[in-house]
């Protein structure tokens, strides 16, 4: 017997007869004799719904503006996953499980007072794991909790991954599967390379970098939370058959498991090709350099939430002064050139450029520790396809970089083919 969390995302959950799909492969983890915990997302569009209700509310109310207030948004928002809960516990319910549905606040999971966007302190689920020992599922309604207001809290778009994380952390679950509407985590996107392969295994950390460079699988959050507190992850598909073989394997059920690196026997050097679309590039042309110049350009963007990513710094030759060029998302531009302008006597620079509709293409892989030549290889393919590299950054275990728009799924794949990601 072991405990197990399940997640089920929006799309596995769509509608009633998805719901009922979903119970099934919950009654079949019951009937093994498992303890189990289920967390849901809401109904696949219906997040989305609410968030177009609340932004539209102040405006159809007479305001002149969308302003509104995050905790209200939360109260709104969050009722999406209350009512799957509701669903799937009485679905259970009619096939003979003992069930019942649990909000954030009901356990509770602690969170910051974020709303909007809160980060989880502490989960109190000795009485849940008392009725999951007396055989009653618990099933719960993901992405949120409750702020130290009091007031119920969300954390934010994919956030019911990081619940189910957390809860199996928190209840010491054997394993956590994250069921979604593919069977697993592949070399690349399939859509882009037909011949990418799904992963038996991959490292936490590998995933990590997956997840934050274009990876849709998991959110990234989760992937922090499973890597700090070893929480052996499945990814795996809801729409297979609940009741095909293997589905039941507990130690390994059909999927890609994401755990600690010591689990992984042969360490591919490269495990992953991962794209990032709509990047932009900002430049800053003749900055005098000077000790502080970097803070003084990042730090005004820091304080306005403009996640900045790629940065290169060039120097002159008589070294009196610098080039700064960094990448934001292509949304943050307008905002980022607005904070720049209005901090240019405190940066100092001559002239600001700015190029959107740029894609960052990574290759990530563990195995990059201890072989040399990995950069090498992709540079020297990419030129071959006469791909322009505009900027590059690189870690223990990725290279990232950045070129124009239109070349992004021939990099993809001319990059997973030349590390041999399409053999078999």
């Amino acid at each position: 017997m072991a405990r197990i969390v399940m997640k089920f995302g929006g799309t596995s959950v769509a509608d009633l007869d998805r719901i009922k799909n979903v119970a099934r492969h919950v009654k079949r983890e019951v009937d093994a004799g498992h303890e189990v915990a289920v967390v849901v997302s809401a109904m696949s569009g219906k997040t989305n719904e609410l968030v177009g209700w609340v932004q539209n509310t102040p405006k159809v109310a007479g305001a002149d503006h969308s302003i509104y207030d995050a905790r209200e948004y939360d109260a709104v928002v969050a009722s999406g996953e209350q009512v799957t809960s509701g669903l799937l516990a009485i679905a259970l319910q009619a096939m003979g499980i003992n069930a019942r549905s649990w909000q954030g606040w009901q356990i509770p999971i602690r969170t910051d007072n974020a709303h909007g966007a809160a980060r989880i302190l502490e989960i109190d689920g000795g009485e849940m794991v008392r009725r999951m020992q007396e055989g009653q599922v618990a099933v719960i309604a993901g992405f949120q909790g409750l702020g130290p207001d009091n007031r119920v809290s969300t954390l934010g778009r994919g956030g019911s991954d990081t619940s189910a994380v957390a809860i199996a952390a928190a209840v010491k679950a054997d394993r956590c599967d994250i069921y979604t509407d593919v069977d697993g985590v592949y070399t690349t996107d399939p859509r882009i390379e037909p011949k990418a392969r799904r992963l038996k295994k991959i490292a936490f950390e590998e995933m990590l970098e997956m997840a934050s460079l274009g990876a849709k699988v998991l959110q990234v959050r989760s992937v922090e939370l499973a890597m700090v507190f070893k929480v052996r992850t499945f990814v795996r598909s809801s729409f297979e058959d609940p009741d095909a073989p293997g589905m039941g394997d507990l130690l390994n059920p059909p999927g890609t498991l994401i755990c600690d690196e010591e689990e992984i026997v042969e360490q591919e050097v490269v495990t992953g090709i991962a794209y990032a679309k709509d990047e932009a590039q900002i430049s800053l042309r003749r900055l005098a350099d000077r000790p502080g110049v970097s803070a003084a350009i990042f730090g005004p963007l820091a304080e306005s939430h403009i996640n900045v990513d790629m940065i290169v710094q060039n120097i002159s030759e008589d070294g009196s002064k610098t080039d700064m060029t960094f990448t934001v998302p292509s949304g943050d531009v307008e905002k980022a050139l607005r904070v720049l302008g209005e901090n240019r006597d405190k940066i100092g620079y001559d002239v600001i450029q700015n190029e959107s509709g740029l894609v960052k293409v990574s290759v990530i892989g563990i195995g990059m520790r201890s072989h040399a030549g990995v950069a090498a290889t992709a540079f020297r393919a990419l030129a071959e396809k006469g791909i322009n590299i505009k900027a590059i950054t690189t870690s223990e275990i990725k290279i990232s970089i950045l070129i124009d728009g239109p070349y992004a799924e021939l990099a993809v794949r001319t990059l997973h083919s030349c590390y041999g990601l399409d053999k078999s």
